[in-house]
């Protein structure tokens, strides 16, 4: 099962990051695909707008995590570096302690991801247009989606 939402602006994704911070609870995990440039970051960085997090959010390219307190604790993940690395950071405490887990480029870590999650793929479709196609992996999941899209 998969949902799909049009997005018109960079307002409109910030305001569907929101939406879905409000929803969120520990341990649940948020992997983000799409090319450089689709908005991966600017949707997290939305999203951790909602979990109420006041620091500045970026890219952990260089550090692979980044971690923020909020409404929920936040581990921010690019895993893009670990390409072509069998490196383990602990996933077990990543994904199941008491924060909320997006990961940016998770097909590289594919077999170390939870079973359970939300995965979103966002493809540009214009100048600030998006289509970000969601894809629930277990029945919260699929809730969350069908809330998130009313």
């Amino acid at each position: 099962m998969k949902f799909e939402k049009h997005i018109q602006s960079l307002e409109e994704t910030e305001q569907l990051a929101v939406n879905l911070a409000e929803r969120l609870e520990s341990q649940d995990t948020i992997t983000l695909e799409g090319d450089l440039g689709a908005g991966k970051t600017t949707f997290t960085q939305a999203l951790a707008k909602g979990l109420g997090i006041k620091r500045t959010v970026n890219s952990p390219t260089f550090t692979i995590m980044k971690q923020y307190e909020g409404r929920l604790p936040l581990n921010h993940l690019d895993v893009y570096r670990l390409m072509d690395s069998d490196e383990d950071l602990g996933w077990e405490e990543i994904f199941y302690g008491d924060a909320v887990t997006v990961v940016e480029w998770a097909h590289l870590i594919e077999e170390d991801l939870p079973k359970e999650r939300l995965a979103i793929t966002i493809k540009r479709t214009g100048e600030q247009e998006r289509l970000f196609i969601l894809e629930p992996m277990g029945a919260r999941y699929v809730e969350l989606c069908e809330e998130l899209m009313k």
